[in-house]
């Protein structure tokens, strides 16, 4: 499959992650471990490093989702990116903040989107904190 220029940030498609996008952001911060688990894709491929943790395979997400404390986990985004190639693969992006005992946390995040048969699901992930200055 070959991306052409006219196929990036399809209007259609950046509409679609732009009204998706909140239901993870929302789920995330209310730890709502199912609609978190159905977002990722169902597979041995999937994988997510967090700020502590590896993980790969669609289990041991779950197993993440499911024992993570549910303390402390809302957060400003500050600055978010989708770009998207054709109409299947995506990128978004995530800048954001969250407070802590320490102060003030920076984040980022990165998530690889794919559409499959049943819809959109995040393929690859990477959450990490910036040094406190």
């Amino acid at each position: 499959m070959t991306i052409f220029s006219t196929d990036v940030n399809l209007p259609e498609v950046l509409a679609e992650l732009r009204e998706l996008y909140p239901r993870y952001e929302q789920a995330l911060t209310s730890n709502d471990v199912e609609t978190l688990v159905a977002m990722f894709w169902a597979a041995p491929e999937v994988m997510r490093f967090g700020v502590t943790e590896n993980l790969y395979g669609h289990e041991e997400l779950e197993a993440f989702r499911k024992s993570r404390p549910a303390a402390n986990l809302m957060r400003t985004v500050t600055r978010l990116e989708i770009v998207s190639f054709g109409h299947d693969f995506a990128s978004i992006t995530v800048e954001f903040e969250r407070d802590t005992p320490k102060g003030i946390a920076h984040g980022r995040q990165s998530q690889t989107w794919v559409r499959f048969s049943q819809g959109w699901r995040i393929v690859s992930a990477h959450v990490s904190l910036l040094p406190f200055a």
